[in-house]
Parts: structure tokens; C-alpha cells; sequence
């Protein structure tokens, strides 16, 4: 499915690849017909082994997860951190705090809070054409895909 950008302000969704959220993210886009992209560590690196090719991603030379993660917040408009929990912790910590210290606009969502009404008081604040979506690896959290998933189903039906 195609989404209509006259609807969907998001012209391109951002991650560093890693499995878990930031994937799930990037296939979101690819299945919508969003633009997609960002940084990633020098040699493709995750979790899982190289990132595969089918991610339009740059590797940043010289980088690991630390670089690449302050170069997708700089280089986008905002950023959603998905969580399953409270707490951020890794790398999803470190994103808020890159977000912070470069002055970016960013939300934490997880499923404790009302996170639909917060999505979309937060998205309607700031102008956003590229979203940096970041959170949890699939090894520590199997769910974070499925929940990426549905927040950016709701933050594209809150544009409509």
C-alpha cells in the first residue's frame, strides 16, 4: 500500500538497522511506499550479521552504533523512540539523549502510557518530513516489531 503524502507528512523514515524496531520501522516504510534510509555502522553491522542490502542505508566510516545513532537524530526532523517499557536503556537511551543535546523534537512511546494521544498531540506540534525511529533489539524485545508497526499505523491515520 501506497500512502498518500498529501495525508502522511513523513517523507522518509530513518533507522541505524539494527533488528527489532529499527527494521521494523524501515519495512514499514518499504510496505508504504515511504522513502527510507539513514545511517548505519561501518560493515552493515547488527545483531544478526550484516544489515541486509535491501535497506537503503550508508554505512558511516570509521562508525559503530554510538556515531551512527547521533547522525540519524542530527540528520532528521524528529524522533520516535519505541519501547515496551517505561525505562529506556542502550541505545534507545542514548538516542532521547542525542535528541536532547541537539535541540530535536522527540517522543517515547510505549504501551503503559496513552501513547495514540500523546503520538498525535506531539505530531501535530512539529513539522516533520524525516522521522528517526529508534528502540529495543529484537533479542531483548521479540514484541517491538509488531508494536513499531502499529505506531506508525496510528501517526499515518493521525495525519489523515
Amino acid at each position: 500500500m501506497k500512502v498518500r503524502t498529501d495525508w502522511f507528512p513523513v517523507s522518509r523514515i530513518v533507522s541505524g538497522g539494527q533488528t527489532g524496531a529499527d527494521r521494523a520501522a524501515l519495512d514499514w516504510a518499504i510496505n508504504h511506499g515511504i522513502e527510507h534510509g539513514g545511517w548505519c555502522p561501518e560493515g552493515r553491522l547488527a545483531e544478526d550479521g550484516a544489515i541486509p542490502a535491501r535497506y537503503n542505508l550508508t554505512e558511516l566510516s570509521g562508525a559503530g552504533y554510538r556515531a551512527r545513532t547521533k547522525a540519524n537524530v542530527r540528520d532528521s526532523d524528529a524522533t520516535l523512540i519505541v519501547s515496551m517499557d517505561w525505562t529506556l536503556t542502550g541505545g534507545s537511551r542514548q538516542t532521547m539523549a542525542f535528541a536532547k543535546s541537539l535541540g530535536k523534537p522527540w517522543i517515547h512511546v510505549h504501551p503503559q502510557v496513552e501513547w495514540g494521544s500523546a503520538l498525535r498531540q506531539w505530531s501535530a506540534g512539529h513539522p516533520i518530513a524525516i522521522l528517526n525511529v529508534a528502540g529495543p533489539r529484537a533479542s531483548t524485545t521479540p514484541e517491538i516489531a509488531d508494536f513499531t508497526a502499529e505506531v506508525l499505523d496510528s501517526l499515518m491515520l493521525t495525519t489523515v
